[in-house]
């Protein structure tokens, strides 16, 4: 009983900030956009300093690099993206680092703590693989590294290539929205749709290749 206590108490707080979202503060991609601009020549900054502080609190990943890529566009908006979600993930490591491996692993579930066991063994391509292929979640991912041997730097460089791929298509998704041409419109839809399916056809087999090295 406790157990459903607590998923109908987190449904309560998710239906209450997807409500509070719509209704008052409006957190689309076009509103942050608007904001985020209205602080002029330190707008870039604040945005890299917002996605870089977005592991620790309850916000979408996905929103924010559209709303970059309006705001500055698909190549700036993609450099300043991969500054802040690369900056974000080493905060996130260094927070499950200094929290400690025991406590981070309490918090992480079963599923983590497999992810952790394999984050032992070959950490950079482990973590390049999975920022390509979004098999679990992008935080996740960070905080289990966290929690496991696997040194900062092979995890730095690992997430920083491995997410250049999909944040060019959120940015340049992003940007296209606020384009007047249907051209790029189609061509940012493909280029999304490339990115983030052709991965997922390998997804199981990459799922199998985890498990065996488990």
């Amino acid at each position: 009983m406790r157990k459903w206590g607590w998923i109908v108490l987190i449904v309560i707080i998710l239906a209450g900030l997807i409500i509070l979202n719509r209704t008052v503060l409006d957190l689309s991609p076009e509103r942050i956009r608007n904001w985020i601009l209205s602080f002029g020549m330190l707008a870039p900054l604040l945005y890299v300093l917002f996605y870089s502080a977005r592991p620790f609190i309850l916000f979408p990943a996905s929103v924010l690099s559209l709303a970059g890529g309006l705001a500055f566009g698909p190549v700036y908006g993609t450099l300043l993206t991969i500054t802040g979600a690369t900056a974000g993930a080493i905060l996130a490591f260094m927070f499950a680092k200094k929290a400690g491996a025991r406590r981070i692993e309490t918090k992480l579930g079963d599923r983590g703590r497999k992810l952790q066991d394999q984050l032992e063994h070959n950490g950079f391509f482990i973590v390049l693989l999975l920022r390509l292929v979004p098999i679990f979640n992008f935080d996740l991912i960070s905080y289990a590294a966290g929690a496991s041997k696997i040194r900062l730097l092979p995890f730095s460089l690992a997430t920083l290539i491995g997410i250049i791929p999909g944040t060019f298509a959120y940015t340049f998704l992003g940007f296209s929205a606020g384009s007047d041409s249907s051209g790029t419109i189609v061509l940012a839809i493909s280029i999304f749709a490339i990115v983030f399916i052709v991965p997922m056809l390998f997804r199981n087999k990459i799922k199998a290749y985890l498990q065996n090295r488990a």
